[in-house]
């Protein structure tokens, strides 16, 4: 009896120091994150006031592709910053890339950082391009802007929004003018030079394919 009782006396000694020298080996640092393999390491923040590179790439020639294609190209070279307009002056939307070219492009080809803005001058497929880029709807200013020739819409988008627009339908038919885009000014009222000072403006317009 006495034996036993020894022998569970000195296995539970035992075994009090076998726990106490496994807690002297737990650290309290906290442990290092694992990484997995091919997981990129973080990029360091650059100190205060130290200058960023910029990288430079080389951008193509854009001209007579279509808009879609040009637009992959130039994301392939680096560039991520696209836009494009009616290069007819109409405030066309390129809805459908695939079925717009270009005719020209801002900046031109050659070597540009990788930062800058490409705008692409478009037409659609079937359109012959400009001789000129009509560019973007200008603001009118403080007077009437001659307008005949232009699209509804882009004479819309050149007076302030707080103007009051009548557009109507020049031969008659009183057909509704939905999309501005696809007709052309023949004659409005204020008439060009005309100062403007919040007056209502009423447009007579066709269709593209027709005559004024």
């Amino acid at each position: 009896m006495g034996t036993r009782t020894t022998v569970a006396a000195l296995a539970g000694t035992a075994l009090l120091a076998l726990t106490g020298c496994g807690a002297s080996t737990v650290s309290d640092k906290p442990a290092a994150p694992r990484t997995t393999p091919g997981t990129p390491t973080p990029a360091t923040t650059a100190a205060p006031g130290k200058a960023t590179t910029t990288e430079t790439a080389n951008l193509p020639n854009m001209t007579g592709k279509r808009l879609q294609y040009a637009q992959d190209q130039a994301q392939a070279a680096g560039f991520y910053g696209l836009a494009s307009h009616d290069a007819l002056g109409r405030g066309r939307m390129q809805a459908f890339d695939r079925n717009w070219k270009v005719c020209s492009q801002t900046p031109a080809a050659g070597k540009h950082t990788t930062d800058t803005k490409i705008d692409f001058a478009t037409v659609k497929l079937e359109e012959e391009c400009p001789p000129k880029d009509a560019g973007t709807p200008q603001a009118a200013g403080t007077t009437m802007p001659d307008f005949k020739g232009k699209s509804v819409k882009a004479a819309r988008e050149a007076l302030d929004s707080g103007y009051s627009i009548t557009v109507n339908d020049a031969t008659g038919q009183n057909r509704i003018v939905f999309m501005e885009s696809n007709w052309q000014v023949c004659t409005q009222n204020p008439t060009p030079g005309t100062e403007l000072d919040g007056q209502p403006v009423k447009f007579n317009a066709v269709k593209f394919n027709e005559p004024c």
